[in-house]
């Protein structure tokens, strides 16, 4: 089949890749969003999907909009027969789906119709799940609410971060891509209604919803931590400045410590929550580089007084 694959961050790369070196498929252009700036000294870079594409020879769509009138007129020039989707990161109007003649498919990071939204990985870790996944399903006007036509499971690890969570389901998840778009190929492969039961929702989560909660239980701050690494990164307040905080270890033998009490010793460093205190792994204060736990502690003289609010 002829695509066009629209995608943008690192996560959607294992996806272009195989479908890149499929032998079925012929990929025409891929659609990304606009260059954007990154790193410290902010430098508008190409996002890692027109990356690669361009390694390839691949045309590059970078449409402000996706219901731009020139770039509907060019994605109908294309002829595409499908537009595989992971990651693109923006939504598609009615007049877009309309174009490939076996519409737009997309990659999802959940087991549908669970975590339909923006952040489906961060969400499963936030709120304990021990399955998660990946869906491939038609997209309609209403947001991850098509039909579904592939699913691959994945268990979540006692210790993932949402980072290393979805570097698996990136890579799974194109096998599954792949064999989807084969199966509508070939007439094979029907796409079934989500249940009605069941659905959730996984909106972005933003700088402040990363902001740790002391008083909440242990396993609710370990939770929150590796749902937000790497990515917006929970944090804390000391001393009045902000203090990033990578994965923690629950410390359930630990002596009890008050809801933000900080017990430091000469390698470890122990936080009070609601329930038994959490270890801190590493730290990084705000305008410093990334640490462990204990350096942070000797280097800030960390007093039986010093709490993080």
């Amino acid at each position: 089949m002829r695509l066009v694959f629209a995608g943008t961050p690192e996560t959607a790369l294992p996806s272009l890749r195989t479908l890149i070196d499929s032998p079925r498929h012929e990929v025409v252009a891929v659609v990304t969003r606009p260059d954007a700036q990154s790193g410290r000294g902010r430098r508008v870079h190409p996002s890692p999907v027109a990356e690669l594409a361009e390694e390839a020879g691949i045309e590059v769509l970078r449409p402000e909009k996706a219901g731009a009138p020139d770039f509907l007129d060019r994605l109908a020039e294309l002829k595409p027969d499908c537009c595989p989707v992971v990651a693109y990161g923006a939504l598609l109007p009615q007049a877009t789906l309309d174009v490939p003649r076996l519409g737009w498919i997309n990659l999802h990071f959940s087991i549908l119709p669970a975590w339909r939204g923006a952040a489906p990985v961060q969400h499963a870790i936030l709120h304990g799940d021990e399955i998660t996944g990946a869906s491939t399903f038609q997209i309609v006007k209403e947001l991850d609410a098509g039909p579904v036509y592939g699913v691959v499971t994945e268990p979540i690890r006692p210790d993932d971060t949402s980072g290393a969570l979805l570097d698996r389901l990136a890579v799974s998840g194109a096998e599954l891509l792949a064999a989807t778009l084969d199966g509508v190929e070939d007439g094979t492969l029907e796409a079934r209604p989500q249940p009605r039961d069941g659905i959730s929702v996984a909106p972005k989560i933003n700088v402040a919803d990363a902001q740790v909660d002391w008083t909440a239980p242990a396993m609710r701050v370990d939770r929150l931590v590796r749902a937000c690494t790497p990515g917006p990164g929970a944090w804390s307040t000391f001393r009045g400045q902000r203090v990033k905080l990578g994965p923690v270890r629950l410390a359930p033998s630990a002596g009890p410590l008050p809801p933000g009490a900080i017990a430091a010793g000469k390698d470890t460093v122990l936080v009070g929550t609601a329930t038994h205190p959490v270890e801190l792994g590493e730290v990084q204060p705000q305008g410093k580089r990334l640490m462990t736990a204990g350096a942070w502690a000797r280097g800030a003289r960390v007093g039986g007084d010093d709490r993080f609010e």
